[in-house]
């Protein structure tokens, strides 16, 4: 990872550490965890219209905010559990769906592509 990342990544190895909880986080459990944390992220949304969910009130984002955090936490940790550059992976993944998703084709289009073939 880089800049950042890598500053977040360390830093939560070393809260880990601290604890003596690196037995628990297992690439399954931080993947697990991950899903959790998205889950309650989308709680927040969930019975708001899209217009609601452009314009949260300061209560809500404040709560969307933290598990934002809580997602990205568990993104990070996993990712580095693996050794796994996530900007990398990142880009690498936007590589793919620039090929995938080509303008002129897919404007305006929430149509999925076929799968790259090779």
């Amino acid at each position: 990872m880089s800049g950042e990342l890598e500053h977040l990544a360390a830093r939560l190895r070393e809260f880990v550490r601290e604890r003596d909880w690196e037995g628990f986080h297992t690439p399954k459990n931080l993947a697990m965890a991950l899903a959790g944390e998205a889950g309650e992220l989308i709680a927040e949304f969930q019975w708001l219209t899209a217009e609601e969910s452009r314009e949260l009130d300061e209560d809500a984002l404040r709560r969307v905010r933290a598990e934002l955090g809580d997602v990205a936490l568990y993104l990070v940790r996993l990712a580095d559990a693996l050794g796994v550059d996530l900007v990398e992976a990142a880009h690498a993944k936007l590589d793919d769906s620039e090929r995938r998703y080509d303008p002129e084709t897919y404007r305006g289009s929430a149509r999925k592509a076929p799968p790259l073939t090779s």
